[in-house]
């Protein structure tokens, strides 16, 4: 196994704790550890009384009892909890491959989510969104790219890093042609419950599968990155298996007070999903308002879910732009080349993400307005 320098981590190591105003988040606003044991009256005194031993390597069975409640017809048996989405994705992509097979992945991507298939030897093709189409995709490129040796597609909806939140009719057509070919479709659905528009949630693929495998993980849309806790739902045994045994290598199991509060938070994911929604929406009428003002320096495309975006620099290289802002105003977005493939690249410098899942954007927005007038006036 060979794997290339996680291009993004090792951005944010750079930067992401020295700076002001982080510009560019993933994740949305978190919450104290008071403010969960607040959810429910005598929840203080049973996590003062939580064991600390060792907890099931599956994940607690209360807690996978709570994180089927999201599917419609995964049972608690059908959820695998890992120490965040990156776990999974590692263990998945070793469970599900082998040199010689070939991957295809919605892309621009996750670095991880081509970058582990590569390590084992797999082919990687890239199933290319792009910014004309208001990063849609094509479900006739995707047939394009079968092969005889294809075994797992990849998809990220709603997506890391443009917001863009797949039809209901695109997303059964690639289930269909999963099923179709015998592949696994491996969806990334971290942003999922993070839809402005409910009526345009999809389906979890594996509510629509028994072969497809769903990630999920509280770090986005729920705010809770420091909880480290993730998972997958799948009806897949084979895959279950596998990834289950796999993680004896890893992790073995997850931290006890991380479970006992991701059950928690996940009895209240509405509530904790709503807050969230709700300061996404105040800042992305502020976003919609900055870059109607900017719109000779800025190409905008707005996003349908999630915190993040991904616009585009008309003129310059994003990289530079990123790097002055962050180092003369101590504001960080992350460039695009970042989400590029060095092996296939998509050519992004000039885009670059965008977050607006926290309280402060506005006041890291004033920032960016100041650095830009600055160098409007040379």
């Amino acid at each position: 196994m060979n794997l290339s320098p996680f291009k993004l981590e090792r951005y944010f190591a750079q930067y992401e704790f020295n700076v002001q105003y982080t510009l560019c988040s993933s994740d949305c606003e978190s919450v104290t550890i008071h403010d969960l044991l607040e959810l429910e009256p005598d929840a203080r005194e049973r996590f003062e009384q939580h064991w600390l031993g060792y907890t099931e390597s599956l994940g607690a069975p209360t807690l996978r009892a709570e994180i089927a409640r999201v599917y419609e017809t995964a049972q608690p048996e059908h959820i695998l909890v890992h120490t965040g989405a990156e776990e999974a994705i590692f263990l998945f992509m070793h469970a599900a491959l082998q040199a010689g097979d070939h991957l295809i992945v919605h892309a621009p991507c996750y670095q991880s989510l081509a970058e582990v298939a590569r390590s084992i030897g797999c082919e990687v093709s890239q199933w290319r969104a792009r910014a004309e189409n208001q990063w849609a995709l094509d479900v006739d490129e995707l047939r394009a790219l079968l092969k005889s040796n294809t075994r797992v597609v990849v998809v990220n909806t709603p997506h890391n890093p443009t917001g863009y939140l797949m039809s209901r009719a695109d997303y059964l057509r690639v289930n269909e042609i999963a099923r179709a070919h015998n592949l696994i479709l491996f969806s990334d659905e971290v942003y999922r419950e993070s839809e402005y528009n409910a009526a345009m949630r999809l389906p979890p693929a594996c509510d629509v599968s028994d072969r497809a495998v769903s990630l999920g993980v509280l770090s986005k849309t729920y705010g809770l990155p420091g909880l480290r806790i993730g998972w997958i739902a799948t009806r897949n045994a084979q895959i279950y298996e596998r990834m289950a045994a796999l993680k004896d290598y890893t992790t073995i199991c997850n931290s006890a007070p991380s479970e006992f509060l991701a059950e928690l938070a996940l009895r209240h994911r509405a509530k904790l999903a709503r807050r969230n929604l709700d300061i996404i929406e105040r800042n992305l009428r502020l976003m919609d308002e900055f870059f109607a003002e900017q719109a000779e320096r800025f190409a905008w495309v707005r996003p349908q879910a999630g915190s993040i975006a991904f616009p585009k620099l008309r003129q310059g290289d994003a990289s530079d732009f990123c790097h002055a802002l962050v180092t003369r105003q101590g504001v960080l977005l992350l460039p695009g080349r970042l989400f590029d493939d060095d092996a296939q690249p998509m050519h992004l410098e000039n885009h670059f993400r965008i977050g607006f899942g926290r309280k402060n954007m506005p006041e890291a927005l004033a920032q960016l307005k100041e650095f830009l007038d600055a160098d409007k006036r040379g």
